[in-house]
């Protein structure tokens, strides 16, 4: 009996293990709110760009997505500062996602449907220039710039966004129909490698599929990269630093500023923001002091 109660135990464990082992590096990243139950089943229920309280908030932002890192402490200064607003919903969804949530008034994930509408939408110029229509008044609040991510090691020697044309390196890329950083990452091949090297990496590896288009970049591409399903990921600076900042192991291969873009992040008020007297007050947080020092924080530029 005890030979086959330990079996049962050896059993159990190993698949213990194999499930800690098969979602290791899975989100949500960041630290969860507290709530008398915590539900989170890695790989089956697992909202990791829905910050918050969805019930009757009192302010609601949507963050392009590669900003979810700073959205806790941005809540926390954005609270300890304006201590009248402590139910506070946020989305960090791609910018083009968003965008069409905000013109079609709603969004369903999984079972769930969503149908708050923003007070704060934020996104790279282009994205903003295209939705000018929507904002009251806009701010630019921080910068970032472009690297490659890489597996520990850098197994492929990945040197730079040329590596990323040749046939044996699996690429995680975002599809540049709804994420803002894939027009600008196509920017930067143009660059190193003339429309050639965006041709061979954005159709060529397309087809074959050594290049994999994203839904989600910021959160497809780190787990792409950590569970070896992709060698190299153009991806912002912020997101390979934050990788590293948790410890996941990743490496950084940085790209020459001749071959670099710079995006700013911008967010605009709406016009139809439902809590206009919290956007204002979250519109001026954000371009403040605490906020800047966050977003340094986590390896933006605020100037």
């Amino acid at each position: 009996m005890k030979k086959i109660i330990t079996a049962f135990l050896i059993i159990i464990s190993c698949l213990f293990t194999a499930q800690a082992q098969e979602y290791r590096f899975d989100p949500p990243w960041n630290t969860p709110p507290e709530s008398k139950v915590m539900f989170t089943i890695p790989g089956v229920d697992n909202v990791p760009d829905l910050f918050g309280d969805i019930s009757d908030p009192q302010l609601v932002v949507f963050f392009a997505g590669n900003q979810f890192m700073c959205v806790d402490d941005l809540l926390a200064g954005f609270k300890k500062q304006y201590p009248q607003y402590q139910r506070i919903f946020v989305e960090t969804l791609p910018p083009g996602i968003l965008a069409k949530q905000i013109e079609g008034g709603s969004i369903t994930i999984g079972n769930m449907r969503i149908t708050l509408k923003p007070d704060i939408y934020s996104a790279g110029k282009s994205r903003m220039d295209q939705m000018t229509a929507y904002f009251s008044n806009t701010a630019v609040y921080a910068f970032n710039k472009l690297a490659i991510m890489v597996s520990k090691g850098n197994p492929k020697n990945i040197q730079g966004l040329k590596d990323l044309g040749k046939n044996d390196v699996r690429v995680s890329m975002p599809n540049p129909a709804w994420e803002g950083i894939g027009k600008r990452i196509e920017e930067a091949y143009v660059k190193a490698g003339g429309e050639q090297l965006k041709a061979v990496i954005m159709e060529t590896k397309v087809k074959d599929s050594t290049t994999y288009l994203t839904q989600i970049h910021h959160r497809q591409t780190p787990m792409r990269i950590l569970y070896n399903q992709s060698d190299a990921a153009p991806v912002w600076f912020s997101e390979v630093y934050y990788q590293q900042m948790i410890h996941h192991p990743v490496e950084m291969v940085t790209i020459p500023d001749k071959e670099n873009i710079t995006a700013s992040y911008i967010a605009g008020l709406m016009k139809t923001a439902p809590h206009p007297q919290a956007a204002k007050d979250f519109m001026n947080f954000l371009v403040s002091p605490v906020a800047k020092e966050v977003y340094k924080k986590y390896g933006f530029t605020t100037n």
